[in-house]
């Protein structure tokens, strides 16, 4: 198994305001688009701070029972969910999570560039994330930490994938 970094709240608020400065700093796009689920808190804090319209596309790209499971194949959703406009989608930011091999990214920008509503309107994809592991082929435009190992990340949402209803209710009574 990989070694862990675990990440608490403040670690990364920090880090998603890291990457905000830099994309203020060297690009003006016209809608953020999330990578579900990774994206999602992301996403909302970005949207806020740089007062952009959001996307959200869904692909499960993980299997199994445990997450610390490999890799599976990619299945996108059908449609991409969004209140933006179709000319919003001039200047993209895509955003996900990490870069872990750079698969996920990479069909992701294909995927867009294919997307019957707004793949007229696009005339540049960019793409950013909070970490990009040693070992990922794909090169972010945006990316405050880049690794030197590759780590199983668990992010401060993460340990609600092991907790059951049950055991949240009980520790809230």
């Amino acid at each position: 198994m990989a070694d862990k970094l675990i990440i608490n709240f403040d670690e990364y608020t920090k880090i998603v305001e890291k990457l905000a400065i830099e994309i203020h700093n060297n690009y003006k796009p016209t809608v953020l688009v999330g990578i579900m689920r990774g994206a999602a808190p992301i996403l909302d804090i970005l949207s806020r701070i740089l007062k952009l319209p959001i996307a959200y596309i869904v692909i499960q790209s993980y299997s199994g029972q445990s997450m610390e499971d490999k890799q599976g194949q990619l299945m996108f959703a059908r449609e991409i969910s969004s209140l933006a406009e179709n000319k919003d989608f001039n200047r993209v930011l895509l955003v996900d999570d990490l870069s872990d091999t750079g698969l996920t990214l990479n069909k992701s920008i294909e995927w867009l560039k294919k997307y019957e509503p707004t793949k007229n309107f696009i005339k540049e994809v960019k793409t950013a994330c909070l970490w990009k592991k040693k070992s990922s082929t794909f090169e972010p435009d945006f990316c405050p930490v880049k690794l030197n190992s590759d780590p199983w990340i668990v992010q401060p949402t993460e340990h609600y994938e092991e907790l059951s209803i049950e055991e949240i209710i009980k520790r809230n009574e």
